[in-house]
């Protein structure tokens, strides 16, 4: 399970970078995005780079994927984002702060998953019952 901090200009850039990955790293979410302080934000991947940033946040969310920290890295950096991506690893001191944090903080509002939400497809060739066909790639999305 790897902790995931987006910070960017926009909400609906921060929107398209969450269905990025989810749709192009096919990493799956486990929690809700959170809001997160973007000053927070900014102050934590400074540390975690140990150099200033070019340009200061305006939002930030984080959450929480499946996958585990390296997995996810990797996944991120197949695909280009339009914000700031960083897996954050328990390694760094600002992990377990911005763990507390999202236990309190509000959901990120507008996204929504678009992987499954069920079992996967419907087998329709068995007369009178239904039966799921199972499907690695067809996730459910925890609520």
């Amino acid at each position: 399970m790897a902790l995931i901090l987006i910070r960017g200009e926009t909400n609906s850039k921060l929107l398209n970078a969450i269905a990025d990955m989810e749709r192009h790293g096919n990493l799956n979410l486990i929690t809700k995005p959170k809001v997160v302080d973007s000053k927070f934000a900014d102050s934590l991947v400074e540390k975690i780079l140990n150099s200033k940033l070019r340009t200061k946040s305006k939002v930030a969310t984080a959450f929480f994927v499946k996958e585990d920290t390296t997995l996810s890295i990797m996944q991120v950096k197949k695909i280009h984002p339009p914000a700031h991506v960083v897996v954050v690893s328990d390694e760094y001191e600002g992990y377990h702060k911005l763990k507390k944090l999202l236990d309190n903080a509000k959901v990120f509002q507008g996204y929504y998953s678009h992987k499954a939400k069920n079992d996967g497809l419907i087998d329709y060739s068995i007369k009178g019952k239904k039966r799921h066909v199972k499907n690695e790639k067809l996730n459910s999305y925890i609520k």
